[in-house]
């Protein structure tokens, strides 16, 4: 999913004095630097990261940001909530009022949740058509059979919403305990596949998505995703 654009007559008018059509001009005499190079057409395309400065005056400077935050039990994710700390209350970041959450988790949820002020990037790693691979760690209330195995690959119908949920690979690892893959997030998804079996989830955790987990990221901790990372994600959305 591309990114979205502007033209740069239209960015200029917007964000200084002048028209758009005294943006040739400028062009002309060389005034705008787009990415550290003279602008060479009204039409030259303007994301929100490109770096645009008007006669040495800088209009745009965003950086892209990506975070991983290990969210602990009780923290809404959410930007802002009044009667509960939010996801953005854990993290000292100098653009955390820009970053939205890439996906949410439940209020007793722990684990891993990305931030980001890239929207195209959110979207892509949302879009079910990308199909990274979500893992949950999921305590149950009652022992787990291998029936659920079978079932879960199968897919559940949820009569709500008249779906059937994509294959899901289940793995047993004690009789409480579990290891759930999915390539989707429904509503409660987690929670309502083992309802179908009248067996309550107690703690659910997620441990990755794609290629990032949270190795080395104690609950609360967050940090900047590295390069190796966001190039292994970005492999996952060429392979999807």
């Amino acid at each position: 999913m591309k990114a979205k654009t502007y033209r740069l007559d239209r960015f200029i008018s917007q964000k200084s004095r002048f028209s758009l059509s005294a943006t040739r001009l400028l062009i002309a005499q060389k005034r705008i630097l787009v990415d550290g190079q003279p602008a060479d057409s009204i039409q030259q395309k303007i994301t929100h990261f490109t770096h645009v400065v008007l006669d040495g005056e800088c209009l745009q400077a965003n950086q892209p940001v990506y975070l991983l935050l290990n969210k602990p039990q009780g923290v809404v994710s959410a930007t802002k909530d009044l009667k509960h700390p939010t996801v953005l209350d854990l993290i000292q970041h100098p653009q955390k009022a820009a970053l939205h959450l890439v996906g949410r988790l439940d209020f007793n949820t722990t684990g891993l949740v990305l931030l980001t002020n890239d929207g195209a990037w959110s979207r892509k790693i949302s879009l079910p058509e990308t199909k990274l691979v979500k893992v949950y760690e999921v305590t149950l209330a009652k022992p787990l059979t291998s029936d659920y195995i079978a079932v879960f690959n199968q897919g559940i119908y949820f009569a709500y919403e008249g779906i059937t949920t994509q294959p899901a690979q289940l793995t047993i690892l004690s009789p409480y305990k579990a290891r759930l893959s999915l390539t989707e997030g429904k509503y409660h998804q987690v929670k309502r596949m083992f309802g179908y079996f009248q067996n309550e989830v107690l703690a659910l955790h997620r441990a990755s998505v794609g290629p990032i987990t949270l190795e080395g990221l104690q609950p609360s901790q967050s940090r900047e995703l590295s390069t190796k990372e966001l190039q292994a994600i970005e492999l996952a959305f060429c392979s999807s």
